[in-house]
């Protein structure tokens, strides 16, 4: 059978943003939508549900809340199947758990603090630093998450993976019928140990030339799998995280590979994906490099 998209889903307006970025991306793939409400969500966040009057049951609230999710689907997705759960336990451990039998899961940012959407929530953090499948942050304006521009933006990275997360991008730049800019940063003090010394000048070219040919790599293994799908090619000089933030403006979808790192207590995200899952001005996709 094929796997179902994941929305998670908490009352917030982030999470209503997750419900509609997976109902539309159910729609585009014509998979199933499943929502899921993890019951201790609120006192994870440490932000408690707003009920009701006379409705003091979390049971009822979660019960309630996938409903009116599912409601909202309908009305924006007639023919997507919903199925829906609640889950009596934290949404982290829920989500990986969805997440091994999901395409992908749908997240909202979870904004906090004077600036509204600019902070990613503890749950969406987690959830994308360990998942086995991409994770979907629902983050930016309206233009961007209901897909006005036409362009699916896809961050090439330092490792072998690139090319699994290079089709998942030119996958979704199918089925949203959109072009795909693949984007790769260079700067030349990222590369101090040359095997040689240059001049200032044949240095920054090397370089350029180094980034030139590997996003060359990636895109000739991978673009020939989607020939339907036009690919532009960007290489930017500069550090990553602030090339893709810009590119992410006029985009409609950012695919980033999880560069994942070994910390002291599990799995944690490398520095651009942090940064893009914070700052991005359009949803970001995580997709983990063996995938």
């Amino acid at each position: 059978m094929e796997l179902p998209v994941v929305a998670g889903v908490d009352g917030s307006e982030g999470s209503l943003h997750a419900v509609d970025w997976a109902a539309a991306e159910a729609e585009r793939s014509g998979r199933r939508l499943r929502l899921v409400h993890a019951s201790l969500w609120e006192h994870y966040e440490g932000n408690p549900p707003r009920l009701s009057a006379g409705r003091p049951s979390e049971q009822v609230f979660a019960e309630d809340l996938v409903a009116a999710s599912e409601e909202r689907v309908h009305r924006q997705a007639p023919d997507v199947k919903v199925s829906t759960d609640v889950r009596p336990e934290d949404p982290v451990t829920a989500l990986l758990e969805e997440g091994t039998e999901a395409a992908l899961v749908v997240l909202g940012p979870r904004g906090h603090g004077p600036i509204a959407g600019m902070l990613l929530g503890s749950v969406s953090l987690a959830v994308a630093a360990r998942a086995s499948c991409p994770v979907v942050v629902a983050r930016g304006a309206e233009p961007n998450r209901t897909s006005a521009y036409g362009r699916v933006v896809l961050g090439i990275g330092e490792t072998a993976g690139s090319t699994t997360v290079a089709r998942f991008a030119l996958q979704q730049a199918r089925e949203r019928g959109c072009e795909l800019t693949a984007v790769r940063a260079w700067r030349s003090s990222s590369y101090e140990n040359m095997p040689y010394p240059l001049p200032d000048g044949e240095q920054r070219r090397a370089y350029r030339q180094q980034a030139d040919e590997y996003l060359d790599h990636v895109m000739s293994v991978t673009a020939r799998d989607v020939p339907e799908v036009t690919v532009r090619r960007k290489l930017l000089q500069g550090a990553a995280h602030q090339a893709l933030v810009e590119e992410s403006a006029s985009a409609d979808l950012l695919v980033v590979g999880a560069q994942r790192r070994r910390a002291a207590v599990g799995l944690q995200l490398g520095r651009v994906d942090h940064a893009l899952l914070h700052h991005a001005a359009c949803p970001v996709a995580v997709v983990p490099e063996g995938h």
